[in-house]
């Protein structure tokens, strides 16, 4: 039975992938389902594509962040089954078939999370090394999972209107990491299913790439500070990663250690530590091959242990110097 589905979809300033995020959306093989798309006071041309689709539109009278834009999206809302996506997220055909099975089969209060395909919507290599490590970490942990992403969250209007919504007076991101914490609190059961994806459109460089690792990082560190939790093994922000952080860390020790002392010993711990390293990483590095091919894993690894860290780590400074002077937005 296809139950109806709501898609709701919170905007601001997304008029470069709105157009694309919406067609694919009415492209779906689904019947049942609605598309509600909440713009948030922008200020590009999104609420004029929003008006060529098919869809509801909800204009907010002034910028209010995405948990309002989501909540409001949700009181919206005519389904049975609510699916949270961004405007930067396309449906594939098959999407909400796989929604509307996986909702039949899980208990009423259980929420439901998908994840970005493999492969992204644009080609670089950064964008692909993203989607990929998203991929990979957010469906280790299928039956358990620490959080479900609001890029693909599916659950029953009942289950969100008890919960409260999203919340609307906390960090610009990590909310929905807050509310999958406090729903699995109140009782509800997180579950991951990997087959119901969307694929994402990134346009990474180098450079966004990294700012986004360092923004990411930043807030979700204010929160696990405040959560006491920073060194729980959370979906991308694993024990895995910390580790490589670590490894990262360590390795510039040694190597600022050889240049003062000139003690060569020193140094040679240098390769068995990043060997340590890709043996911890042995999974990831075998999805990145799977997915693309041998020079892209070796490429990838590289950005992964060589580059990547330092946003990381950085963010995760900037985080401790904002919780020590009180500091929750910065």
């Amino acid at each position: 039975m296809e139950k109806r589905i709501s898609v709701i979809i919170p905007n601001y300033n997304s008029a470069d992938s709105l157009e694309i995020c919406l067609k694919a959306a009415f492209e779906s093989d689904y019947r049942n389902y609605e598309i509600i798309v909440v713009d948030d006071h922008s200020n590009d041309d999104s609420v004029e594509i929003i008006k060529t689709f098919p869809c509801k539109l909800v204009c907010l009278e002034q910028r209010s962040g995405t948990s309002k834009a989501r909540n409001t999206g949700a009181r919206s809302s005519s389904g049975e089954i609510l699916f949270f996506i961004d405007a930067d997220c396309l449906l594939l055909q098959d999407t909400l078939s796989k929604v509307n099975r996986a909702f039949s089969e899980e208990p009423p209060e259980t929420i439901i999370g998908g994840t970005y395909t493999r492969l992204p919507h644009d080609s670089s290599f950064f964008s692909a090394f993203q989607s990929i490590w998203i991929n990979y970490s957010e469906t280790k942990n299928t039956w358990n999972p620490d959080y479900i992403a609001a890029h693909a969250m599916i659950m029953s209007a009942e289950t969100f209107h008890k919960s409260g919504g999203f919340p609307e007076d906390f960090l610009p991101i990590i909310e929905d990491v807050e509310f999958s914490h406090r729903m699995k609190r109140e009782g509800c059961r997180l579950v991951m299913h990997p087959e119901i994806e969307v694929r994402h459109i990134f346009g990474f460089t180098f450079l966004t790439s990294m700012f986004n690792a360092f923004r990411k990082t930043k807030y979700w560190c204010i929160y696990s500070l405040g959560n006491r939790d920073m060194l729980a093994d959370s979906g991308t922000a694993s024990t895995e990663l910390k580790l490589n952080v670590a490894s990262y860390a360590v390795i510039l020790f040694l190597i600022l250690l050889w240049l003062v002392t000139g003690r060569t010993v020193i140094a040679s711990a240098v390769p068995a530590i990043f060997l340590l390293n890709a043996y911890i990483s042995r999974k990831l590095i075998k999805s990145f091959y799977v997915t693309k091919d041998i020079p892209f894993a070796i490429g990838a690894f590289v950005y992964y242990t060589c580059g990547y860290p330092l946003p990381i780590g950085l963010g995760t400074v900037a985080a401790i110097i904002g919780r020590l002077s009180g500091k929750r937005r910065f």
